[in-house]
């Protein structure tokens, strides 16, 4: 799940159908009525009522009853109605909660489905998330990261070409040049940790890592710190403030406000940009963030959900085609229109080829992943240590030293979350 979610995309509002939580019975002619549980703006009220419409159409012994929930306290929510004995019979679900309900034993496994489903060709960001000890529970549904939003006037300004920016060091030297045209090069707070875990994926590192079956944080690795190095030197070219996130204050805001020529962020970023100074509207454009080398765009922060089963649900053959449809191809190229989402495949990028920021996100996306893959994670981002890690760096600590005391933390957080 990608934090802000709603933030992604500019979304209409949905309002929750009739239907309770649990799974219909079915009717006397053979009709198997499904419950599904979508969360809010996740998919718009309009693109909702025509999948149902065409998933009836085509399936006419089967009915569907969407009930929209809301992301705050959906984890309990979902743990509870797994447990119980009134499912409903598809849930949408966050990607990297999958494995917090894999773990209690409430989902279907659908390893046997992958291949049906094209697999092969899933965005691992979504894909690996929805795995959990070696099976699949999680099925790819949409996906969003971040990618660069930049000012078009002050890269024409400052003689920058933002098509040639293919590498970290092309990105490091357009940025300098930037701020010497008089505008702030970049504006980049100093806990944007979603950032710092791409630089450290393209440097080979991780944010923690697996040994026989026990988790510890690695960000005291040398190419966990090669990529807190990067980010610090990026971090330095700009104004941003070092001891807080994208959201204090609200770095769309900042941008709108002043001379700031980029932001990391997803392309729904930037409608908040525009929405605070209309005189930026048109003025705005997209690329990836660029990678250690021209040959592959950095890696980002996969964020968006899967669709599970749950094992308790007595419809599951009806709900699999609930989900074999939505993954499809044909939804997904239709959901991606609508929703300037990245498909669930790799091999369905072209149908986002005339949205700049949701093609920008596509190439990011082929190579995003996710954070790591266990239950104990939602105990991290919780506490975060790896905030505090990069303030202390940024503010004069011994970048080796505060690693070290991160990885400790984070460790500690996985064994008491799990």
């Amino acid at each position: 799940m990608l934090a802000g979610v709603s933030a992604l995309v500019i979304a209409g509002g949905l309002s929750a159908c009739s239907g309770g939580s649990g799974s219909s019975g079915d009717s006397a002619d053979g009709t198997t009525t499904i419950d599904v549980w979508l969360m809010r703006d996740s998919i718009s009220a309009q693109f909702q009522k025509e999948f149902v419409k065409g998933f009836e159409a085509a399936h006419p012994h089967i009915k569907v009853k969407v009930q929209i929930q809301e992301w705050d306290g959906i984890g309990n929510k979902v743990t509870a109605a797994l447990a119980s004995n009134d499912a409903p019979d598809v849930i949408e679900t966050g990607n990297t909660q999958v494995a917090q309900f894999a773990q209690s034993g409430g989902l279907l496994d659908l390893s046997d489905k992958v291949d049906e489903l094209g697999g092969s060709n899933w965005l691992k960001g979504l894909a690996e998330p929805g795995a959990y000890d070696g099976k699949q529970y999680g099925i790819p549904y949409y996906a969003a990261n971040r990618v660069v939003i930049y000012r078009t006037d002050l890269f024409k300004k400052a003689g920058v070409d933002p098509a040639a920016i293919k590498t970290r060091d092309q990105w490091i030297a357009a940025t300098k040049k930037l701020n010497s045209s008089g505008s702030q090069g970049i504006y980049l707070p100093g806990q944007m940790w979603y950032a710092l875990a791409g630089f450290i994926w393209d440097e080979g590192g991780d944010l923690a890592t697996r040994t026989g079956g026990t988790w510890k944080g690695t960000l005291d690795t040398p190419q966990a710190l090669r990529g807190m190095d990067f980010y610090k030197k990026l971090q330095a070219l700009g104004k941003g403030p070092k001891d807080s996130d994208e959201a204090e204050p609200p770095q769309a805001e900042v941008m709108a406000k002043g001379q700031v020529a980029q932001i990391i962020s997803t392309p729904g970023g930037a409608n908040v940009v525009t929405q605070n100074n209309p005189d930026l509207k048109g003025k705005l454009g997209f690329f990836p963030i660029p990678g250690k080398t021209a040959a592959r765009p950095g890696s980002v922060f996969i964020g968006g959900s899967d669709l599970v089963i749950p094992a308790a649900s007595g419809k599951q053959d009806a709900a699999f085609t609930f989900v074999k449809d939505l993954t499809g191809d044909a939804w997904q190229r239709k959901l991606a229109a609508a929703m300037s989402y990245v498909p669930n495949k790799t091999t369905l990028a072209d149908a986002v080829a005339s949205d700049p920021g949701a093609s920008a996100m596509a190439v990011g996306a082929a190579v995003g992943r996710a954070t790591p893959n266990t239950p104990g994670w939602a105990a991290v981002e919780a506490k975060n240590p790896i905030k505090d890690y990069m303030t202390a760096v940024l503010t004069g600590g011994n970048a080796k030293e505060e690693a070290a005391k991160s990885s400790d933390a984070i460790t500690a957080a996985m064994k008491g979350g799990s």
